[in-house]
């Protein structure tokens, strides 16, 4: 980065995104139906930070440290939304970055949650029905105020 290219503004840089994302970032494990995996559904974690269009410079800034993922318009809420959805970007860039730079919130809890699952996906446990459980418990800790399309329980219910 041309702007933060010593040691020490790019520390600054870091503990910056960190508060930003610990605002309006969201860590997020989703889960999807597909009938053809072995457990029938789908695992996709992912790191969202919104901001309105004004303030893209923001979202850049956020996407040139990272190096990885990508910018798109969220017609919901017509704002922009930076997200990586890579298993391994999430493991060797973002978990890295939030081990170093943690979270002061609340939100902290919801990334020392998303991590251990990164980590469990990594090791391939989101593909047996016992550590595709175990993620599930793990992922409906997260983020109490967001919505779900299926409950724990429905999911549970089919596997």
């Amino acid at each position: 980065m041309e702007n933060y290219n010593t040691p020490a503004l790019k520390r600054e840089l870091s503990r910056y995104v960190s508060g930003y994302v610990d605002g309006e970032g969201c860590f997020c494990v989703s889960f999807s139906k597909r009938g053809k995996l072995k457990v029938g559904w789908e695992t996709k974690p992912s790191l969202s930070v919104s901001q309105n269009s004004d303030r893209r410079e923001v979202l850049d800034i956020i996407q040139k440290l990272f190096g990885c993922g990508f910018i798109r318009r969220d017609y919901s809420d017509k704002t922009l939304k930076y997200e990586i959805r890579s298993l391994e970007d999430l493991i060797e860039k973002i978990i890295p970055h939030f081990e170093k730079f943690p979270m002061i919130s609340g939100k902290q809890k919801d990334f020392i949650l998303f991590s251990d699952i990164c980590k469990r996906m990594k090791n391939g446990s989101h593909l047996t029905t016992e550590g595709f459980r175990k993620i599930i418990q793990l992922a409906y800790q997260m983020n109490g105020s967001g919505k779900r399309k299926f409950t724990e329980s429905k999911i549970i219910s089919t596997l």
